[in-house]
């Protein structure tokens, strides 16, 4: 359970060679019925997660009734009374997070437009289940469109772009012509002052980070680009996220979610602040956990690379990325595939999702060593890249993170240092 897995540490202790595929080579792979849509298919898959999240509403609704009952039948203390009704509380947070995580991701995938061959269809569906889960539908597309686009280059890349060692003010290992630092004085001058690795703080930004950090990025742009402006947010037509002909769809956007505050604002004066909290804010807040966990580990890791301009390609970005069974069957069901399948989306995102595990297949076979893969538990996972994922190196094309001592875990192949 706090182990990393046989995969990371393979690639961990392999030099890495930059792979050269071409995406016309890796097409060729994938069965032209693999790239069909079924709509069908696609509004079934639906409209059983919108049915998952409405079954586990209805469930909760009964927590507090049922416990007397239960709690009655078993002749069950006060004490473990509570205790049953807190129980049965923490289940109903823990499904329904899952379960509205489960709607993001179909709503993503409509973004995508893999739903359907009707782009309205597409984004109706988006802008719907999008707007209901408080995220600006027409706004997040258009920037995770530019990620896909750009996916590991420190130029452009939309999200997770890599701190640099000049913008957290660290000083250079080596100073050309100097002396280098005692190693104890250098690492409590250039790291220990600027990255507070103690566990209770890395704890809390963490925390800071799973629940709050989808709406961080939409406000404020954390853990976006860093070539932005300070004040760019997802919710202005005039950002510089988006170009002129998107700002009506900004507009709709931020309309759907004042919308969706009146409409909670009214449930809440319904049934009382206390019933909002626990049928709808703290699911809510489960479900960024689950969407910020899986965007994170996917672009996140110790032993991928980072590319600019002159070494990043279509190709080499989508496959730095990695594949996580992250829930397991779970997973598979209720965010459909975009964690299992995470290279084979960033490749080939018009594809319905419930293919990608067969494109998964196809790729291996062409991609081989180039095809990354991870089954560590994702919360080992998490805080090994939230703790080894601190920043990387201002000069070199292909480069790798480096964690809160300065170091790099994986090099380039006849390198002895991350470049």
């Amino acid at each position: 359970m706090f182990g990393d897995s046989t995969e990371f540490l393979t690639r961990r202790n392999t030099p890495f060679v930059p792979p050269n595929f071409t995406i016309s080579e890796l097409r060729k792979a994938i069965p032209p019925e693999l790239h069909k849509k079924s709509t069908i298919r696609g509004l079934w898959i639906g409209a059983r997660s919108v049915a998952f999240v409405a079954a586990f509403y209805y469930c909760g609704t009964k927590i507090d009734s049922v416990t007397p009952v239960i709690a009655a039948s078993l002749r069950l203390s006060p004490l473990s009374t509570s205790l049953l009704r807190f129980t049965l509380w923490i289940s109903y947070w823990f499904w329904q997070g899952i379960g509205m995580a489960g709607l993001w991701c179909y709503a993503h995938e409509a973004g995508h437009g893999t739903i359907s061959d009707s782009s309205l269809l597409n984004n109706t569906l988006g802008y719907i289940l999008h707007t209901v889960l408080l995220t600006p539908y027409f706004a997040w597309r258009s920037t995770h469109r530019a990620h896909h686009k750009a996916v590991g280059s420190m130029e452009r890349d939309e999200n997770y772009v890599p701190a640099l060692r000049s913008g957290l003010s660290l000083r250079p290992d080596h100073v050309k012509g100097q002396e280098s630092p005692p190693q104890n004085h250098r690492q409590e001058f250039d790291y220990n002052e600027v990255f507070e690795d103690t566990p209770i703080v890395v704890l809390g930004k963490m925390l800071i980070m799973q629940l709050l950090g989808l709406q961080m990025y939409f406000v404020a742009n954390t853990m976006g680009s860093p070539s932005y402006p300070k004040g760019t947010n997802h919710f202005s037509p005039l950002s510089p996220l988006f170009r002129r002909s998107e700002r009506l769809g900004i507009l709709a956007s931020d309309i759907g979610l004042i919308f969706m505050g009146y409409l909670l604002w009214q449930y809440t004066e319904r049934v009382g602040l206390s019933v909002f909290t626990k049928m709808y804010f703290v699911p809510y807040l489960l479900s960024n956990h689950w969407i910020v966990l899986i965007t994170f580990l996917h672009h996140c890791d110790p032993t991928l690379p980072h590319y600019r301009k002159k070494e990043w390609s279509f190709v080499r970005g989508a496959l730095g990325t990695v594949d996580r069974p992250i829930m397991g069957f779970i997973g598979r069901v209720f965010f459909h595939n975009v964690s299992h399948d995470h290279v084979a989306h960033h490749l080939f995102s018009s594809i319905p999702f419930y293919n990608q595990p067969k494109v998964t297949e196809h790729l291996k076979v062409v991609l081989g060593k180039h095809y990354n893969y991870d089954p560590t538990p994702c919360f080992r996972a998490l805080y090994r890249s939230f703790t080894e994922c601190a920043f990387v190196e201002d000069e070199g094309d292909i480069i790798f993170y480096k964690n809160t001592k300065g170091e790099a875990v994986r090099f380039l192949e006849g390198d002895g240092s991350s470049r």
